[in-house]
């Protein structure tokens, strides 16, 4: 239930008149830390005529967004329909995901999560359990 409250606080978000920026969102952060948080956001669900300049407009309103990726097709040059958005810090990363999840950009739902670090070394390795044992045990 706690957390379950702690969520529905970080959604809250007020709009705040400010001189630089016509509208900025403020939304406080939650006492209750994310484990999987960080400050880089995976951005799904892009439209094809999203831009970096036109994605960054729509995130930069919750802090300072200090890079913005948008991944592209080798072959074709065309959006491959997600991205990155990297904020200043953790905080406005969260805010930013709590608001924007599920909010239509261009006329499509964006699906917004934290991204994973690229795991960077050699290849992954992934035990195997020998079934031979059971499929001898259970032959009819």
């Amino acid at each position: 239930m706690n957390n379950n409250l702690a969520s529905l606080a970080r959604t809250i978000v007020t709009k705040f008149r400010s001189p630089s920026s016509p509208w900025r969102f403020y939304c406080s952060p939650s006492s209750v830390s994310t484990p999987s948080s960080s400050n880089k956001l995976f951005v799904g669900g892009l439209s094809w005529s999203v831009d970096e300049k036109s994605l960054k407009d729509a995130f930069s309103s919750f802090g300072d967004v200090t890079e913005v990726r948008i991944v592209y097709d080798k072959d074709s040059g065309r959006s491959r329909g997600f991205g990155f958005v990297i904020f200043s810090n953790e905080d406005n990363a969260i805010c930013a995901k709590d608001a924007m999840d599920g909010k239509a950009l261009l006329g499509r739902p964006l699906r917004i999560s934290f991204a994973l670090e690229k795991a960077r070394g050699g290849p992954v390795v992934v035990p195997r359990i020998s079934d031979i044992g059971y499929r001898n045990r259970h032959r009819t």
